[in-house]
């Protein structure tokens, strides 16, 4: 009777138990299929609002403006002039920064990267180099050496494609002369100087490169995007845009910005030659603005005429 009794505990707790996990299986599964449902969820999203800002992007046609500012840039000789008076002593810097990065970081970063991405560590190791000496190249020269002569670029180039009238709200205008000539006293202080948030976001994104070759184009298009921020603060100015204004017309726009920051990054990593770049990429973001100007992008056929009717009734 005893082992009977015994025996039927023993069954009964046992089913008990197994209905009890068969059960408990049936809720972990459904949270997993919850889980994996939100996942795929979110992802189709995110994919979603990429495909969007490409298409944006595409439209726009942004990407190809670092690409016109270097042909108008050779074209149009008086925009030469502000380079030339500022390419000796940015040559003998960014000669001066690239040798100095290579030669003592090089080796730390190749032994770092090395353990991550193998073999292509030479090739990522000398991406990264040239991606930070272009970050060190452009806050020295920027803020020190080249800001007054890219300002003239960019308003030069204004000028030259017929939008003298926007440029006058910043600066006096000549009556005569080329592009450049009639460039006058400054009235506003155009271009934010070097931001700490952009060498702290730089810093955060740096251990990016530590995942192959994938990671460094994610660092590049993450700075790019960074970048193509700003590409439009004098031109943002001289419209008298308000900073919600700004932030409104740029979170509206943010595939094209980032588009255009991405190969105006690419092209400014380039030895040497990255301050050459700076100067074509001022004149594209320039020979943009001109397009957003007189409606020929496709940006400016939706929103710029809602932010100019509001900065209207703000004047």
């Amino acid at each position: 009777m005893i082992a009977n009794s015994i025996t039927t505990n023993y069954v009964v707790a046992f089913n008990h138990l197994f209905l009890h996990s068969k059960n408990h299986f049936k809720m972990s599964g459904g949270f997993a299929e919850s889980v994996q449902s939100k996942a795929q969820e979110v992802a189709k999203e995110d994919i979603d609002r990429v495909k969007i800002l490409f298409n944006d992007a595409a439209k726009s046609r942004s990407y190809l403006y670092p690409i016109k500012g270097i042909f108008y840039f050779f074209t149009h000789r008086a925009l030469w002039k502000p380079l030339l008076s500022r390419l000796a002593p940015t040559l003998g810097l960014s000669v001066g920064v690239v040798a100095s990065m290579f030669f003592l970081t090089y080796v730390p970063q190749f032994a770092i990267l090395v353990f991550v991405n193998g073999p292509l560590a030479v090739f990522t190791t000398s991406l990264l180099i040239l991606n930070e000496s272009s970050m060190i190249i452009s806050a020295i020269s920027k803020n020190f050496l080249l800001h007054d002569a890219i300002l003239d670029t960019f308003d030069g180039t204004l000028v030259s494609r017929n939008e003298a009238g926007i440029v006058s709200e910043g600066r006096q205008l000549k009556s005569s002369g080329d592009s450049i000539q009639r460039l006058g006293k400054v009235l506003k202080s155009p271009f934010d100087r070097f931001s700490p948030k952009a060498l702290v976001r730089y810093i955060m994104y740096l251990p990016l490169n530590f995942i192959p070759v994938v990671g460094t184009v994610i660092f590049i298009i993450l700075q790019g995007r960074s970048r193509g921020n700003s590409v439009h603060d004098r031109y943002f100015q001289l419209k008298r845009w308000s900073s919600a204004e700004k932030s409104k017309w740029l979170a509206q726009h943010t595939g094209p910005y980032a588009a255009f920051g991405t190969v105006a990054t690419v092209l400014e990593m380039i030895p040497v030659a990255s301050i050459l770049f700076s100067f074509t990429n001022t004149v594209g973001a320039a020979l943009w603005a001109a397009d957003i100007e007189t409606k020929e992008n496709a940006m400016a056929k939706t929103t710029a005429p809602n932010l100019r009717a509001a900065a209207d009734k703000t004047e």
